[in-house]
């Protein structure tokens, strides 16, 4: 029997969160209407999204005026508790005491990330001006609690309403931005790189960059058999993003695709596994090299790029998703903060992106993550036990929620490189823990 669900005005904003909602708790058929004769005279499951009072056998919903409106505008924002978790958007009447597809709408879209914001050191949204971080929920994916009480609440007033709701997964990401510590940078970066550490008195360092160089060592940053190991063992299908960046300057220090070696490793990754362009720091501020990159990629690995993850996570909403679009990009793997930890959009499913600025559903599906290696490391200087430690919250919570655990981890991390030693293990035991420790 299908759930019908009626509201005074359909406009896009509650055709995208309803349908973004109701998917993800695997409620497939649903109609929205607005026929108040048709909603009382229907047989289905009904759910009642408006400010009018119908009848008490259904459930009843009552908005705020954010789906209603048609511009972006602060919004009243008062934290309370329901359930044990935090919710804003009261509502006056009903059976919730909040709104929760206005407020899922708010932090899914990244509502307050088209208002005026300060940016951070590296010209990015930063993290502490979000209402997750300021109200202390960035490490819970807050959407999915609020969906998993209000499937209790659905299956309550309607028990035999079908509910087709996905299990958890693991979806290990890796961003490739420097492929190789010494191996095949050149004469010229090589021997720079030998005298600074000459010269620092680096003697260790020194002396495994010739090692390295002259085939007696293994390069530090050579993860990747490793990985194939892992990834074998517990039969995982990663995504390895590449960064391409046809010039070496300031945060893109990448070895240029038009090396060999570097060929051959993207061309062997993209055999065994999915593999997405990492755009520049560059390609943000010159769009046109975006396309270059894409294109640079698919004539390496001999298929289609339609996948990404912005080098630095540095995004801009909307520019960055509209330029992505125009490329051909379908899924995009930047959702997250490139300072700390957590759940940028307070979610951890896919969905597809809603361009507030245009007031469209598109096709771009966002994949957010909730943890980096590189957050952990270098913005929040936690020691290896604080990093697994943080690593299984992450796990817990999004398990939890029958959730997609996305994490991100760097080829250097997980090589052997001095400044890294034990995060490999890290990463192993982690992963060990999933999927023999349930």
């Amino acid at each position: 029997m299908q759930l019908i669900v009626y509201c005074a005005r359909i406009t896009p904003r509650v055709e995208y969160i309803f349908s973004t909602l109701l998917n993800a708790i695997g409620v497939n058929n649903f109609q929205l209407t607005e026929d108040v004769a048709f909603f009382n005279n229907s047989t289905g499951y009904k759910i009642n999204y408006s400010t009018a009072y119908v009848r008490e056998d259904i459930l009843w919903i009552d908005p705020v005026t954010l789906l209603f409106e048609n511009d972006i505008q602060k919004q009243p924002i008062e934290i309370f508790s329901w359930k044990g978790t935090k919710v804003f958007f009261k509502s006056s009447n009903g059976d919730l005491p909040f709104d929760i597809f206005a407020a899922s709408f708010y932090l899914i879209t990244r509502y307050e990330e088209y208002l005026p914001y300060k940016v951070d050191t590296y010209g990015r949204y930063a993290h502490e001006n979000s209402i997750a971080y300021k109200s202390d929920f960035l490490c819970l994916p807050l959407v999915n609690l609020w969906l998993k009480e209000f499937c209790t609440l659905l299956k309550q007033a309607f028990p035999f309403l079908y509910f087709d709701t996905p299990g958890f997964r693991f979806l290990p990401t890796y961003d490739i931005d420097i492929a190789f510590s010494y191996s095949h940078k050149g004469y010229v970066r090589n021997a720079g790189g030998l005298l600074r550490a000459m010269a620092e008195g680096e003697w260790a360092r020194a002396s495994e960059r010739i090692n390295v160089l002259f085939g007696n060592q293994k390069d530090p940053f050579d993860s990747y058999e490793w990985l194939d190991e892992l990834h074998e063992k517990y039969h995982l299908k990663p995504i390895y993003f590449f960064l391409v960046a046809p010039e070496i300057k300031g945060y893109d220090k990448n070895i240029l695709p038009s090396k060999k070696a570097v060929q051959k490793l993207m061309q062997k990754h993209s055999a065994a596994y999915h593999v997405g362009v990492h755009p520049s720091w560059q390609s943000g501020d010159t769009p046109e090299l975006l396309q270059q990159e894409i294109e640079t990629l698919a004539t390496i690995t001999g298929n289609n790029i339609h996948k990404s993850r912005q080098h630095y996570i540095r995004m801009t909403l909307p520019e960055t998703y509209r330029r992505l679009m125009q490329a051909g990009i379908s899924e995009d793997y930047t959702m997250g903060y490139g300072s700390i930890n957590g759940f940028r959009a307070s979610y951890c499913l896919p969905y597809l992106w809603y361009n507030l600025q245009k007031e469209e559903i598109t096709s771009l599906t966002i994949y957010p993550f909730c943890y980096m290696d590189a957050n952990s490391y270098f913005e929040q200087h936690l020691s290896g036990v604080e990093a697994l430690k943080e690593m299984q919250h992450y796990y817990n919570v999004t398990k939890e929620v029958n959730g997609l655990f996305i994490t991100i981890w760097h080829n250097h991390f997980l090589g052997t490189d001095k400044m890294f030693e034990g995060w490999k293990e890290i990463y192993s035991t982690m992963v060990d823990r999933i999927y023999n420790k349930d």
